[in-house]
């Protein structure tokens, strides 16, 4: 009687597919279980009708219009992946942190500052936009704990433009006080004076990004390999 008592007091064995859940759960919870049907789904409903789409609507042409209307939708639908495909692979390899120099001409300080936020992403940075009344200003911190107080200066700029806006660096921990071992970088995309790079050169001064560094850097080439973070 006794030992019948202790049995209805055991708790109830899980099910299997009660125990599947949770090794599932711990495993994602770890980063070692791949994607569920949920994470993969609108992909692939995704794929099918970029696939699909354009098969459907060619042979809706065809039933509709007839065989001149087939041979220009085909037309069509070529020239758009021809310049489709390009574009994308363009689009992904700037969100990725790479740019050509004709792409770098055309930004403005805004999107320099996007491009810039993107390179750094790309080399193991982690960035923090924070605008300075409105002129884009980036806080960034590597692995090596080392952090950057990255401003832009206007191509226009003139002599006393180098100055970072805002004055000296203010990262700060949360509830800490200020880093004063901040490095501090000014991008442009085109030339420093010899008075901005004596300027610079002080003992604490900026670390400054012309132009053809820009380039270099947003080509693939790191800070450190470029000589401007040693």
């Amino acid at each position: 009687m006794t030992e019948q008592r202790q049995q209805d007091n055991r708790p109830p064995t899980p099910s299997r597919r009660s125990q599947r859940r949770q090794t599932v759960a711990e495993l994602r919870s770890q980063g070692r279980a791949g994607p569920g049907l949920r994470d993969i789904l609108p992909g692939f409903l995704g794929m099918v009708l970029v696939t699909a789409g354009p098969v459907i609507g060619l042979a809706w042409l065809y039933r509709a219009y007839g065989l001149g209307a087939l041979l220009l939708g085909a037309l069509l639908l070529a020239a758009a992946t021809l310049v489709g495909v390009p574009w994308r692979r363009a689009v992904v390899r700037r969100r990725g942190g790479r740019y050509t120099p004709a792409e770098l001409a055309v930004l403005d300080d805004h999107g320099l500052a996007v491009a810039a936020e993107r390179i750094l992403r790309r080399d193991g940075w982690h960035v923090l936009p924070m605008p300075d009344d409105g002129r884009p200003r980036l806080y960034a911190r590597d692995r090596r704990d080392r952090r950057l107080d990255v401003s832009f200066r206007p191509v226009e700029g003139g002599p006393d433009a180098a100055e970072p806006p805002g004055g000296p660096a203010t990262l700060r921990e949360p509830g800490g006080p200020a880093d004063d071992r901040v490095i501090r970088v000014v991008i442009s995309m085109g030339t420093y004076s010899p008075a901005e790079i004596e300027w610079a050169s002080r003992p604490g001064g900026d670390h400054l990004v012309d132009g053809r560094q820009l380039q270099q850097w947003a080509s693939g080439t790191s800070l450190d390999a470029l000589g401007l973070l040693t």
